[in-house]
């Protein structure tokens, strides 16, 4: 198997095990505390201005942020072991 399906498999199996711990509890949780029926009354709800204003703008950043930080954690790791082989 080359170094790439390798790697790829890893990410794949880490991405889904990631998701699953934290998916399966909260909608244990979600199920039992009656949080759908506000789920429901909030998508029903609609505000009257349109857009995420100023601090959806600063949720998108802190967003990218951490996806460019993971991403940069992944590419210097994948390095260190290129070097050391």
């Amino acid at each position: 198997m080359s170094a790439v399906v390798k790697w790829w498999s890893r990410a794949a199996a880490a991405v889904t095990g990631a998701v699953l711990t934290l998916v399966v509890p909260v909608h244990a949780w979600a199920a039992s505390n009656g949080v759908a029926d506000v789920a429901i009354e909030a998508a029903k709800y609609r505000r009257r201005r349109s857009g995420f204003g100023f601090f959806g703008f600063l949720g998108g950043l802190c967003c990218l942020l951490v996806v460019a930080g993971i991403v940069l954690a992944i590419v210097l790791i994948a390095r260190g072991r290129r070097k050391k082989g």
